[in-house]
């Protein structure tokens, strides 16, 4: 199928070329979700306006073009992807409105559920709806999927905590619940769409067998097809239209806002993990505890346990259980302590009569519940991590009735282990009935689709014929189930949301083959292949978790995208495909914008950082090595080199002026291919270092001072209210607090090698990295005296390359909290300040340590929600100015209050206070200003 030529002239006129995209390269990468489908869109649109969907829908209703939405493309069904036009959403979506002291928020379909949950939080409130992929998974999905998650059942899915929607219909028309004069308007426009909607609910209600199946079936967790109880429960067409949107995927329209009523969350919490014999004493247990005040019960089956036994931090205990052993993990909220231990008691004593193998007692130490939840979250990683190279990881969900769940649990063993399913792993929530079974997948050969489809089929009939359950609860119907609807609801509920689709999408455009599909064997088409790429990213099962965080998401390739593109790149290469044209885009959009900072790996459920992937991309292309050579045995030079460069810049702002230079330096960056750096008004000054004497003996204690090469080359800006270099600035703070600065032998000499790592210089960097450990050894007297580091992204690399324990180097935020704050009187200021969390102080885990005393120092500390790296990765932030600039686009409007910003990288603060328009500092400044020593006892 291509498309219409009226058609794409049409959208040229609309969407600006930088929202289009119909290269391989952006094609592929925006071809992939979550799912194990993969469809190759002919283009792809990223909106950024609800009159942009609107023109959209017109166009494509006006010449039959089928169109797709996509907000996160986290979704597992497939119900994402398609091979026509994929609609995207932009920057733009972002809205949130909290009404009613948090009763109630607005919503735009852009803002990513673990957001609305924070600016809900000081309220004690939260969304519903709390799918595992919160923190990744946008609104726009939830809702259109119906999604839930471990708390919240049905009674606190988007459902049933609708409270009103502004919605697209295929034809352009908007409806927005909230808007009377909307509401007037539309039904005018659509009364007759609106009087057929109430008839087929008076049909429905009138036909007392059909009724009561779809109650029968909507008392359990179901995504199933399209929520045929909007029939039932509601008699106004605007309620029963608004509500079948709700789990709709996409097929009935657009969802461009969303009023949610909010739920308590409650801040006090306790967690225990209850081991049984078998399945069925667990499964009996559950709807007991579905009676008593619990908030969450998970159930992890023996081979769920077994996944992560051997896992860091599992108890050992856990190896020793029996080959039956069936768990319940349990957890219980409340507004106070005392009622949380109340709801712990009567809790325990209504089980208490179950014989038990093993337990972890409620606890509400968050050390003993966050590790009983890492059991719970590991064990669909842990699947993922030891599959197959070429497999995919397959997560189903479906639902028996809860009084028949032993025997669901059980029968769903015996098919995994009849189609040879040996590594999969069931667990879900319990007290929906609700389970989820994990295994791993291929799809490269025909008798492997025969595996998969033979089992699927027999999944079916069991949870939907016999069991009368749900062969999707929360994950959506998709394309993977699409063809089992009739099958799960019978011939009259299937034809009804036939009518319904046709209804509300007359010309069959909105997401085609999606919930409903006239093909029988849809889900066996279009299977995602995973050919191997590199055992670094092998493992990545394309869930988009890690994209949120991703600095080039946006601008170029997001970790996600970067892998499904080396995995094609690759393939090509070994079928003798030509690759060539793909790999040349691949090296701008997947290689040179990359930060390479890791924070991906924070976010994945495998633990993939991709840029280690493209480190290892850039040393194959590295071809430079004597000349890395050569700075790594003359360091000193180099950073007098960057001095130097910094003097002829700042000689160059004095004679021509800021503006001036600015204009030429841009040209020049322009035109010597992002080779010569750009000038910016943060472009700091050079450093002149002072003469440091050789320490004598005191009584104070000692401290290593590593300063970094870029504090011993880069000054503050020219205009920056802070002249005082950091490395001055730092030794003044440490003595203050009665500290014996000690800087090591040959400091100029001195890197971490991260400059070469960077550059794919592997060997380089490892040499610089040992030769700067063998320095701090020998000044810390063999490891007697701490070493601190002022620059996070070095200690990063140093903590990580040590080996010798008798070593102990911090960066900034630790040295500050184990050391300086008992030593330190803090007199906080009332100017408020912005804190950038660097990648670096992220995975050295000090990023709440970070906020924490920046609140010791200023009355309100800003912390811009959504930036969490910025993109300057180094040098990027000269050589590729585009990359930072992305990361930090909406830098300026989060923290337009504050009056100065803090880090904990020099070269992070240069972009950091360009894009703000802030002075971004050190830590140590802010902690120096509003400090003085504390006066001690004679």
């Amino acid at each position: 199928m291509t498309l219409p030529a009226a058609f794409l002239a049409a959208v040229e006129r609309m969407i600006p070329r930088e929202r289009r995209f119909n290269d391989p390269l952006s094609t592929l990468a925006f071809g992939t979700d979550a799912s194990f489908y993969r469809l190759i869109p002919k283009l792809v649109v990223r909106v950024e306006s609800e009159a942009e969907v609107v023109k959209l829908l017109r166009l494509a209703s006006a010449s039959r073009v089928p169109v797709t939405f996509r907000a996160a493309g986290t979704s597992l069904s497939g119900q994402a992807v398609t091979d026509s036009v994929l609609i995207v959403l932009g920057e733009h979506w972002n809205g949130r409105d909290i009404r009613n002291g948090g009763a109630q928020i607005r919503l735009q379909p852009g803002v990513i559920g673990a957001h609305a949950n924070a600016v809900l939080a000081p309220l004690g409130r939260k969304i519903g709806p709390d799918p595992a992929s919160i923190n990744a998974a946008k609104i726009g999905g939830i809702v259109a999927n119906n999604s839930s998650g471990m708390c919240c059942g049905t009674a606190q899915n988007s459902y049933h905590t609708l409270a009103a929607l502004r919605l697209v219909l295929a034809d352009g028309s908007v409806l927005d619940t909230e808007d009377p004069l909307n509401v007037a308007r539309f039904q005018v426009s659509h009364g007759e769409l609106l009087e057929q909607l109430a008839e087929l609910g008076r049909q429905t209600r009138a036909d007392e067998a059909l009724a009561a199946k779809i109650r029968h079936k909507y008392r359990l967790k179901n995504t199933t097809g399209l929520s045929l109880n909007a029939l039932v429960d509601y008699d106004q067409p605007l309620d029963i239209l608004t509500h079948l949107m709700v789990g709709s995927e996409g097929t009935l329209g657009f969802i461009s806002a969303v009023t949610y009523d909010t739920v308590p969350e409650h801040p006090h919490k306790a967690s225990a993990l209850i081991v049984f014999p078998d399945v069925e004493t667990c499964c009996n247990a559950v709807p007991v505890l579905k009676q008593q005040p619990v908030s969450a019960v998970e159930l992890l089956d023996r081979r769920s346990l077994r996944s992560v036994e051997n896992m860091k931090g599992m108890p050992d205990w856990v190896k020793s259980l029996s080959a039956t052993a069936c768990a319940l993990l349990i957890e219980t909220r409340a507004s106070g302590p005392s009622l949380l231990e109340e709801q712990i008691e009567r809790i325990t004593a209504s089980i208490a009569g179950f014989p038990v193998e093993k337990q972890v007692d409620f606890s509400s130490d968050p050390a003993v519940y966050n590790q009983l939840w890492k059991i719970r979250k590991d064990t669909f990683p842990a699947v993922g991590a030891v599959r197959r190279t070429g497999t995919t990881v397959i997560i189903e969900d479906v639902t028996f009735p809860i009084e028949r769940l032993a025997e669901g649990v059980n029968r769903l063993i015996e098919l995994l282990e009849k189609h040879h399913y040996d590594e999969a792993i069931l667990f879900g929530h319990a007290l929906e009935g609700n389970l989820h079974f994990v295994f791993t997948q291929g799809f490269d050969e025909p008798a492997q689709v025969a595996r998969y489809e033979a089992f699927m089929q027999e999944v079916a009939q069991l949870v939907a014929v016999e069991f009368g359950g749900s062969l999707k609860a929360e994950h959506g119907t998709g394309r993977n189930m699409a063809p089992f609807v009739e099958l799960e609801w019978g011939h009259d509920a299937y034809q009804l949301m036939w009518k319904i689709k046709r209804l509300l999408d007359p010309q069959g455009i909105l997401n085609p083959d999606v919930v409903l599909s006239e093909d029988p064997e849809i889900h066996l088409k279009n299977l995602k292949p995973l050919p191997a790429a590199d055992e670094i990213v092998d493992k990545c099962i394309e869930c988009g978790f890690c994209e949120p965080v991703c600095p080039s998401r946006g601008l170029t390739l997001t970790p996600r995208q970067r892998i499904v593109m080396w995995r094609d790149i690759q393939a090509r290469r070994r079928s003798g495909t030509a690759s060539e044209a793909l790999e040349k885009a691949y090296r701008y959009q997947g290689i040179d914008t990359c930060a390479a900072t890791g924070l991906c790996a924070q976010r994945c459920p495998v633990g993939i950082n991709t840029g280690d992937l493209v480190r290892k991309l850039r040393g194959l292309e590295a071809g430079h090595s004597g000349t890395a050579d050569w700075l790594a045995e003359h360091f000193a030079a180099s950073v007098r080199a960057s001095r130097l460069v910094l003097v002829a810049a700042d000689g160059a702002r004095r004679l021509l002026g800021a503006p001036r230079l600015a204009k030429f330096s841009a040209a020049l960056h322009r035109v010597s291919g992002g080779h010569l750096p750009q000038w910016t008004p943060a472009m700091p000054q050079p450093v002149r270092l002072q003469q440091t004497a050789a320490p004598q003996p005191d009584e104070r204690p000692r401290v290593v001072y590593l300063a970094a090469c870029v504090s011993r080359a880069m000054g503050p800006a020219c205009d920056d209210k802070e002249q005082a270099p950091l490395i001055d600035k730092t030794r003044a703070l440490l003595e203050k607090a009665g500290y014996q600065v000690i800087f090591p032998e040959g400091l100029d000499k001195l890197c971490c090698g991260q400059p070469f790592a960077s550059k794919g210089y592997a060997e380089q960097a490892g040499r610089k990295c040992r030769e700067t450990l063998d320095a701090l050894l020998e000044a810390s007297r063999g490891g007697l005296d701490p070493i601190y580091c002022d620059t996070s992204p070095c200690t990063l690399r140093l903590v990580k390359e040590l080996t010798d324990a008798r070593l102990q180097i911090f960066d900034p935020v630790k040295f500050i909290r184990t050391f300086l704050l008992e030593r330190l009187d803090f007199e906080p200021q009332d100017t408020p300040v912005a804190v950038h969390v660097t990648c670096s102080t992220q995975h050295l885990g000090e990023a709440e340590a970070l906020i924490d005393i920046a609140r010791r120092c200023a009355r309100e500390v800003v912390v811009p929600e959504g930036i969490h790296c910025c993109g300057f990765a180094g040098d990027k932030g000269f050589t590729s100015p585009e990359l930072n600039a992305n990361a930090l686009r909406n830098l300026k409007d989060a923290v337009q209050y504050c009056e100065e910003g803090l880090s904990t990288s020099r070269t992070c603060e240069i972009g950091l206070s360009r894009h703000s328009g802030l002075d971004y500092h050190g830590l140590v400044y802010l902690v120096d200003r509003v400090s003085r020593a504390k006066v001690r006892p004679a």
